[in-house]
């Protein structure tokens, strides 16, 4: 095969969301083009519900065909996450964020919209069933952590190669002072359990503080909650922010809390290492427990309130040992790098 020159990287896109897989395909693109390639964003909108709509997006990227653009050949084309990875090409290279996690194993849980239904079932077992076909033609098959590469064994009977790389903000953060606020970063959605940390909140000390940072479809719950704990002089949302302020968000922070349920990836806990942060996550956050060790670079508390507030408690109350824990976490990170990532990706050196 001759060398690779022209990279399409393929994305869905919920309009107006703007989160850590849109991040993922904008830092490859630009990894690509700063490695020599022709690479190109190519996004589709998602929107999945109703249910049945889950199958339109399958059809609607099983539709487009990106051998060639503008009578040009394209020589290789990446796929990212559901359903992207239904896209036509003959060199096509799944890098896989993740599936449609409520087929999977969030099915039946307050995390998806599926159960155990009769009609619930038979749409599943299709939609499992059409991504098992569409991820086995890939030419490569990769995942960006372990997690997601556990899931598709399991469900798909594939095998991915976990290929890590560093957040888009990797260059840009910056360490500071231990300020008097734990941070929260991310979308406000069920599964990232920002309510964990809320409540947590009502159990520390009213000198310790509350920034979340992201925006989503829980915001109006999370509101009610901080009313109905009476902390709306301790909890701030900050909405959507600028690269710039996050960056001093993070420098000025106690610790970052990352909470979610079993996430696949999630740049938030890499971002605070390279901060020189902690991260206070749970027994039960997945991808973050590949990167967080226990009273070395962060603290893992169980998925209670009490167990939370426990863990930031003990940070406001030692920083020199919250310090210590940054370092090690900066450590961790920035053994993460973009390099050979590309080079697995496509395959071949460009010639």
């Amino acid at each position: 095969m001759s060398a690779v020159r022209t990279v399409l990287v393929c994305e869905a896109q919920v309009p107006f969301v703007y989160g850590g897989a849109e991040r993922h395909v904008r830092a490859l693109v630009a990894e690509l083009r700063r490695q020599g390639y022709r690479a190109k964003k190519v996004s589709i909108p998602f929107k999945p519900y109703p249910k049945g709509e889950l199958l339109t997006q399958v059809a609607l990227w099983r539709l487009v065909d990106l051998s060639e653009a503008n009578y040009e050949p394209v020589d290789l084309v990446i796929a990212t996450k559901f359903p992207t990875y239904f896209v036509r090409h003959p060199n096509k290279v799944t890098w896989l964020f993740h599936q449609y996690r409520g087929i999977y194993e969030l099915c039946g849980t307050a995390f998806s919209e599926f159960s155990h239904a009769e009609g619930d079932v038979r749409l599943r077992d299709r939609l499992i069933t059409l991504d098992t076909e569409a991820l086995a033609e890939s030419k490569r098959l990769f995942s960006n952590a372990r997690n997601p590469a556990t899931r598709l064994a399991k469900y798909n009977g594939l095998v991915a190669e976990p290929l890590y790389h560093p957040p888009p903000l990797a260059g840009a953060l910056e360490p500071g002072p231990f300020g008097d606020y734990a941070l929260s970063v991310g979308r406000l959605e069920l599964n990232k359990r920002v309510d964990l940390i809320i409540r947590a909140m009502a159990l520390t000390d009213p000198s310790v503080r509350l920034v979340i940072a992201g925006h989503g479809a829980d915001r109006p719950r999370l509101d009610a909650l901080v009313s109905t704990l009476d902390l709306r002089d301790r909890v701030t949302f900050t909405g959507d922010v600028s690269d710039r302020e996050l960056v001093d968000l993070y420098a000025n922070a106690l610790a970052v809390v990352y909470p979610p349920f079993d996430e696949d990836y999630g740049y938030v806990t890499l971002e605070a290492f390279l901060a020189r942060k902690p991260i206070v996550t749970t027994t039960d956050a997945g991808g973050p427990l590949e990167f967080v060790e226990e009273g070395v670079n962060g603290l893992v508390a169980d998925p209670v309130p009490a167990a939370l507030a426990a863990a930031i408690a003990r940070l406001a109350n030692d920083r020199p040992f919250a310090r210590r824990l940054g370092e090690a976490g900066f450590e961790r990170a920035a053994r993460v790098t973009w390099t050979g990532v590309v080079e697995r990706l496509v395959g071949n050196q460009l010639r």
